[in-house]
């Protein structure tokens, strides 16, 4: 079964999650004219700050009787269904060139691991999941961005992948990635000093890429250029 889409936009929108983020990391991801959608209960914590999301998608099992009262009518669409988790009930009704999410780390380990679940479930849908340190997004096939020398970069595989890079202290060509088997944490941009052209080319949408959040405008501008290679959207379940 394929989501229908709610919020349909040709920028970047701005999904926020139910954990605790710092004002000013929300300031830094809000820019003119940039759609908001709260995850259920997110939007309580958003309208306590002044924010009035442009939608709220969820099960509704969170969403404040205070927050129903200001919220204008039809911002409100409440999906049913209980086999994903508000975070894939978002993504897979966005429509961008990209999602930025706030809010969806620091909290229980679980919950973390069903976003990054979610992130490579709807592939289709680029998204750059934002936290208080890092920055964390599925590779797409491929990607170049500029990245300070010397910069951390972590290559984390949720299935078995292969990849190859140019930029990197130690290349990933040759390596084959799995979970269990190998990982690549704590690689670095190659280089003693200023920006170095990174590239990663992955064979699957398999590969998370966690880097500083110091890099989160770098990486923002490179992953919502409509010309950047993509993944494709999943097939309709047969059930």
């Amino acid at each position: 079964m394929i989501a229908t889409t709610i919020v349909h936009d040709s920028r970047p929108v701005l999904l926020v999650g139910g954990a605790k983020v710092k004002k000013k990391l929300l300031s830094a991801a809000i820019v003119d004219g940039t759609r908001i959608v709260a995850a259920d209960g997110a939007a309580n914590r958003l309208i306590k700050r002044g924010v009035l999301p442009d939608a709220v998608i969820g099960d509704m099992d969170s969403l404040s009787s205070a927050a129903r009262e200001v919220l204008p009518e039809g911002r409100i669409h409440r999906i049913e269904e209980q086999d994903s988790t508000d975070f894939e009930k978002c993504l897979s009704r966005i429509e961008a060139p990209l999602v930025v999410a706030l809010g969806f780390s620091g909290g229980r380990l679980d919950h973390q691991l069903a976003v990054l679940h979610g992130m490579m479930r709807y592939a289709d849908r680029p998204c750059l999941l934002v936290g208080k340190r890092e920055v964390v997004f599925l590779a797409p096939p491929r990607i170049e961005v500029g990245l300070p020398a010397g910069c951390r970069v972590s290559l984390f595989p949720m299935a078995p992948v292969g990849a190859r890079s140019e930029g990197l202290a130690w290349p990933l060509d040759g390596l084959d990635f799995e979970p269990g088997r190998q990982i690549g944490t704590s690689n670095r941009v190659a280089g003693e000093g200023g920006e170095v052209a990174v590239r990663i080319e992955v064979e699957s949408p398999s590969m998370m890429v966690i880097l500083p959040v110091a890099c989160f405008a770098a990486v923002r501008t490179v992953l919502r250029d409509p010309g950047l290679a993509r993944w494709a959207a999943p097939r309709p379940d047969p059930r």
